[in-house]
């Protein structure tokens, strides 16, 4: 397992020194930052006094050797929007993306979850059918329609919830959460669910179709035949032997909902990281664009390498040939 953990740690090394090349290239080639630091006043001397004071005249190698090591110390340089250090800027935004993507996957799973185990093992009953109907309402509607339509039912015809903002939020530290206010939590509600509805629809399907596998396996016909119960057999193994694609998607998804949350934010103007990369975006502000690259590569990274490690906790299999077996097609 030390081996296994080893080489997911060099390819995890590997992938965010790829993201690094990438976000290094918008600093270098994406137009020249001095023009967005100065105005239209200064001087050529003091043009070319920044340029090597910033390093932008040392090679690109040691340029890049310079960017990853002060990215690996979170240090992006200032917003060219506000002059703040884009590290602060991140921070101040990361706590309401999180608890964001965290809702909206609790909410993806503790759903979607049930729904799929009940659509497989009653597939031919109504409300499965009706399940599967619903279902691909959320497939099919792009996320910003949804998060319009619930703002135009539960925030402007019923005015039951908020239609954009954080609502109250409790400073612990540097975190801000929404959880320790009533105003917060239900701020949190719409959001989450237009975020999360994807994600339950493609757990309740594969969940659906894991059960209705396992269900015509040969051990599931025995364990019948030695008498166990319907719960034992429904939950004590089908479930748990669907549980290895499902934290597939389920760790790959929460990474997605982070990544991806861009458009909930926008629509909620959620004040988190994807609604600062939107506006990072219109005003060409290159360092934060670039830390949320590398944020959301590092995000990926730590979310991929815990899923691989959880592996060895649900399946034997993997545990018994050192983890050299990762499960095909997932």
């Amino acid at each position: 397992m030390l081996a296994f953990i080893l080489r997911r740690l060099l390819q995890s090394i590997a992938v965010l020194l790829a993201v690094g090349v990438v976000a290094f290239s918008l600093f270098r080639y994406v137009g020249d930052p001095i023009n967005a630091m100065v105005g239209q006043d200064t001087t050529m001397e003091e043009r070319a006094e920044l340029r090597t004071k910033l390093g932008l005249n040392d090679p690109a190698p040691v340029q890049f050797f310079h960017f990853i090591a002060n990215a690996a110390q979170g240090k992006f340089g200032l917003s060219y929007r506000t002059s703040e250090p884009v590290g602060r800027l991140i921070l101040e935004r990361i706590p309401a993306t999180l608890e964001l993507s965290l809702c909206a996957a609790v909410f993806a799973l503790f759903v979607g979850v049930p729904m799929g185990v009940y659509t497989g093992l009653y597939p031919k009953h109504w409300s499965s059918r009706l399940f599967q109907a619903v279902s691909l309402i959320g497939i099919s509607l792009p996320t910003f329609l949804i998060g319009i339509l619930l703002i135009l039912v539960f925030a402007v015809w019923l005015r039951l919830l908020p239609s954009f903002g954080r609502g109250e939020t409790v400073q612990i530290g540097w975190w801000t959460t929404n959880f320790l206010t009533w105003s917060g939590l239900k701020a949190l509600i719409l959001p989450s669910i237009t975020l999360g509805l994807f994600q339950l629809t493609l757990l309740m399907r594969l969940v659906r179709s894991e059960m209705l596998e396992v269900m015509r396996t040969d051990y599931i016909k025995f364990a019948r035949a030695r008498g166990l119960t319907n719960r034992a057999i429904n939950f004590g193994h089908a479930l748990k032997n669907t549980l290895v694609p499902v934290i597939t998607v389920t760790g790959l998804q929460l990474g997605a909902l982070i990544a991806f949350a861009i458009v909930t934010e926008t629509v909620f103007a959620w004040p988190g990281v994807g609604q600062l990369f939107i506006q990072s975006v219109q005003f060409s502000d290159i360092p934060v664009m670039a830390a949320y690259l590398m944020l959301i590569g590092l995000l990926f990274v730590l979310i991929n390498l815990t899923v691989d490690l959880l592996y060895f906790v649900v399946d034997p299999r993997l545990r018994s040939q050192g983890g050299t077996a990762r499960v095909a097609g997932h």
